[in-house]
């Protein structure tokens, strides 16, 4: 993994985020971080007990993004400064032309939604807030990302022995990624959840609700964790005690606006300005303005 050197300048410039994508794409390696916010991190900071990972395909990312991670990060109980956050764009298609946005654009934004969760943190919570990574991986399963994400090397501690070991990592999703995580057909060619165990010996799974969608109400979602704890997935060698590996959390409050990357894209393709900007961040929705992001599908 090469060191996260790129500056500001840098992870703005398309054409650098391409090249560093192309070098990437014909590299050996798994995983990368491009970039890690604030740039003079606290000495104390390579190392945490927990890492939280937000993978997502970032086209682009919304409110709801930050407010997934955020939630995560003011909740967490330890007293380690600042916590340490990975937003993880899988590239296994790199060598496709993306859709809507490119892989650089969707990089670009990842890196201004960075900053702006910086200075967010800095004045919501902790005495140093947050550090954010920036990276990308060939994997494309949680299994695998879990597995290569412990390759890193920042993100290894060292243990009473001295030597190192992988921290915990807990994986910030929504409960479609939930119920995707927990469906056999993503496992060939034995389509079990066997996969699965050694992730959960190791790490957790932070689930924000997604109710009023295709993936029902707040009951049927309590009813799928239930399932779970009853052993009704053990048949697809899925374990019982998952469910305590799990958490699952409030999304959005009753009555408040859906947020979502396909709302962003409609907003953007009708330049309904006022509309872009409820559901993004200020920075990230100047940069879609500016480069004309989701107009006429593009």
């Amino acid at each position: 993994m090469s060191s996260p050197n790129h500056n500001l300048h840098e992870m703005r410039d398309l054409r650098a985020i391409q090249r560093s994508l192309q070098a990437f794409a014909s590299s050996p390696q798994t995983i990368e971080i491009l970039r890690t916010l604030p740039h003079a991190r606290p000495k104390h900071s390579s190392a945490p007990k927990t890492l939280y990972v937000l993978d997502s395909s970032f086209n682009p990312p919304t409110r709801a993004h930050l407010r997934i991670c955020t939630s995560a990060l003011l909740h967490d109980g330890s007293k380690a400064e600042p916590k340490r956050l990975l937003l993880l764009l899988a590239t296994q298609n790199a060598d496709k032309a993306p859709k809507p946005a490119a892989f650089e654009q969707r990089l670009a934004m990842m890196s201004i939604f960075a900053e702006e969760m910086v200075k967010e943190m800095r004045a919501d919570g902790g005495r140093e807030g947050v550090v954010v990574d920036v990276g990308v991986t060939k994997k494309a399963r949680f299994v695998d990302k879990a597995r290569v994400i412990e390759e890193c090397g920042d993100y290894s501690s060292i243990n009473d022995e001295g030597g190192k070991k992988p921290v915990e990592q807990v994986h910030l999703t929504g409960f479609d990624t939930l119920v995707r995580l927990l469906d056999i057909r993503y496992y060939p060619p034995d389509h079990t959840l066997a996969p699965l165990e050694e992730l959960f010996e190791k790490h957790r799974v932070r689930v924000t609700r997604r109710t009023g969608d295709a993936w029902g109400g707040r009951d049927e979602q309590d009813e799928y964790m239930t399932k779970l704890q009853r052993g009704e997935m053990e048949g697809k060698d899925g374990k019982r005690e998952w469910a305590g590996r799990i958490e699952l959390v409030e999304g959005r409050k009753e009555g408040e606006e859906i947020v979502s990357s396909t709302k962003v894209r409609e907003s953007s393709a009708r330049r309904d300005e006022l509309a872009l900007l409820k559901l993004v961040t200020e920075g990230v929705g100047r940069w879609i303005l500016d480069e004309k992001l989701y107009v006429d599908g593009g």
